[in-house]
C-alpha cells in the first residue's frame, strides 16, 4: 500500500486555502501588470490611489484646521505658511482641498455602489424577459435619458433640498439609465445563446439564469461604464456645490470652494484655480482608468 506525499489542495484543507490565495494573488498581480502596461491607465490609477490615501489620512496631511477662520491672514498668496494660500476667511486652501477629497470620494463611492445594482438589475430584466416588461422599463429609462443629467439633478435637489445626502440621491437617479441600457444590450445578445438554452433544458429557473449566468457576463461592461461615469459624477457634484445645492458651508467641497472664490478670482487666482485643477485631474484620472479597464476586460477591443 503506497502512501501519497502530494499536498492536499482540496478547498477544505489548509493547503487548498493557501493554493487558492496564491492563485488569487497571481491573478490580481497579472491584472495590475496589464493595467500598468498602459501609461495613461497607470497614471489614472496612481492619481486615484493618491486621492484615496489623501482622504484616508486627511487629519495628518492637512497643515491647518480647514474650518478655522483667521481674518488677519485672509486672501494670502501661496507661500511657506500656506502652501495654496488662504481664502476670504483666512482658512488654509490646502487643508480644505485635502478634506474636500473626502466629500468627493464619499459622493463617487456611494453613487457608484448604488447605480450599479439598480442599472444592472433593470437592464438584465428588461433584456431577458422582453415584451411588455422591456417596453415599460425602457420607456422609463428614455424619460430619464431625455433630460441632461445636470438639469435633472438640479430638479431633484430643488425638490429634496440642499445637502450632501440629497446630492447623492439626485445623482443616483440620473446616473442609472445608461447602465441599464448597456446591461439590456448585453442581455439581448446572451439570452438566445446555446449555454442559456442548455441551462433551461436542465430546469433552471429564470432567476437562476439571470443571477448565475447573465449577470456575471454583463459585469465587465457595467464596471467599465461605472468607472467612466465617475468623472461625470465628480463634475455633477462640483456643479451642484458651485450652485450652493451640495455640501453646505463651512464644509470644504471643491465646487463650493470655486463658487466662493470666484468673487476674488481676478486678484486671488488660487481660490478658483487650485480646486478647479483638483476636479480636472481627478476626472481625467477616472477616464484614464475606465479606458484601461475597457481595453483589459472587453474582448471586443482586442
Amino acid at each position: 500500500m503506497s502512501i501519497s506525499t502530494e499536498p492536499d489542495t482540496r478547498p477544505g484543507t489548509s493547503e487548498g486555502g493557501a493554493a487558492s490565495l496564491v492563485n488569487a494573488c497571481r491573478r490580481i498581480g497579472g491584472f495590475l501588470w496589464l493595467m500598468m502596461k498602459n501609461p495613461l491607465t497607470a497614471i489614472g490609477l496612481v492619481i486615484i490611489l493618491l486621492l484615496i490615501v489623501v482622504a484616508m489620512f486627511a487629519p495628518w496631511i492637512a497643515t491647518h484646521d480647514p474650518l478655522t477662520q483667521d481674518l488677519a491672514n485672509a486672501l494670502q498668496a501661496p507661500g511657506a505658511a500656506h502652501w495654496f494660500g488662504t481664502d476670504e476667511f483666512g482658512r488654509d486652501v490646502f487643508s480644505r482641498l485635502v478634506y474636500g477629497s473626502r466629500i468627493t470620494l464619499y459622493i463617487v463611492a456611494l453613487v457608484s455602489v448604488t447605480v450599479g445594482p439598480i442599472g444592472l438589475m433593470l437592464g438584465v430584466v428588461a433584456g431577458y424577459y422582453g415584451g411588455v416588461v422591456d417596453s415599460i422599463l425602457m420607456r422609463i429609462t428614455d424619460i430619464f435619458i431625455s433630460f441632461p443629467s445636470l438639469v435633472l439633478a438640479l430638479a431633484f435637489v430643488a425638490a429634496l433640498g440642499p445637502g450632501l445626502e440629497h446630492v447623492v440621491i439626485a445623482i443616483t437617479l440620473t446616473a442609472w439609465p445608461p447602465i441599464a441600457r448597456l446591461a439590456r444590450a448585453e442581455t439581448l445578445s446572451l439570452r438566445k445563446a446555446d449555454f442559456v438554452s442548455a441551462v433551461k433544458l436542465q430546469g433552471a429557473s429564470s432567476l437562476r439564469i439571470l443571477v448565475h449566468h447573465i449577470v456575471p457576463l454583463c459585469l465587465p461592461s457595467v464596471i467599465i461604464r461605472i468607472t467612466m461615469n465617475m468623472a461625470g459624477i465628480i463634475l455633477t457634484a462640483a456643479g451642484l456645490g458651485f450652485l450652493g445645492l451640495g455640501a453646505q458651508p463651512p464644509d470644504p467641497e471643491w465646487g463650493a470652494m470655486i463658487s466662493a472664490g470666484r468673487r476674488y478670482m481676478m486678484e486671488c487666482w488660487w481660490l478658483v484655480t487650485i480646486p478647479g485643477l483638483a476636479i480636472l485631474i481627478n476626472s481625467l484620472a477616472f477616464n484614464f482608468l475606465g479606458d484601461g479597464l475597457r481595453d483589459i476586460l472587453d474582448p471586443r477591443t482586442e
